[in-house]
Formats: C-alpha cells, structure tokens, sequence
C-alpha cells in the first residue's frame, strides 16, 4: 500500500501595525513655522547639513535637486518654491508674505516646507 501525505495549510496571523498621520486639509499649514522640533528627522538634517536638506525638498516638490544652490545670491529661489507649496494645497498667504518670512528665519521657512511637504505626500 502507497503511503498518502496530506498537508494542510494554514494562515498565520498577519502583523497589523498602526501608522498615524495628520490629515491635513485645504488652508492652513501643517506644522507651524517655529515647530521645527515636530520632526527630528527634518531638524537633524537642517542642522548638520542644511544644504542637503533643501535639495531634497526641493526634489520632493518635483523640482530639479539643485535649484536651492541659486539661493545663495538671493532668496528668490525660497520665496518661489514657498508660494508654489501654498497655492498647490490651497495655503492662503501672499508672495510678499513669504519674502518677508524668509527674510525673518530662512532656516525655520525650509524645515517648515520640508515638513509640509513630508505630511501632504503620505
């Protein structure tokens, strides 16, 4: 007589983790602009290499990496990239506006991009 095997298959319990996010709608910022410390990552970045830290902000909001390195004769480049963000999550403010912040904490505005930018892709 032949000698039948039979296996059965059972599904294990799968891991279910938890991811929180912050949803953010339409007109205000996520983070303000002084709250770098809401994302150590972000802070981290900015403080030990604030260049690279721009380049991929600006990389995430589809731009090419590099544009950040022509703000180093002015901040045009910033307050561009800042009322883009605004006017594509639909951020009231003004061009005027931002120059002004920019020109207040340049280092504060970027993390504050990066974060925005960070919160809306997820």
């Amino acid at each position: 007589m032949a000698h039948q095997q039979q296996f059965v298959a059972q599904q294990q319990p799968a891991e279910v983790g938890t991811v929180m996010t912050q949803a953010q709608s339409p007109g205000t910022w996520s983070t303000g602009m002084f709250e770098c410390c809401s994302d150590m990552g972000t802070c981290c970045c900015a403080l030990f290499c604030f260049p690279c830290m721009q380049c991929q902000t600006a990389s995430d909001f589809g731009w090419c990496f590099c544009m950040p390195v022509l703000d180093s004769f002015c901040c045009v480049v910033s307050c561009i990239l800042r009322g883009n963000i605004r006017e594509r999550h639909g951020i009231p403010g003004s061009r005027c506006d931002d120059c002004c912040k920019i020109l207040m904490c340049y280092p504060c505005v970027w993390c504050q991009m990066s974060r925005e930018l960070k919160i809306r892709k997820n």
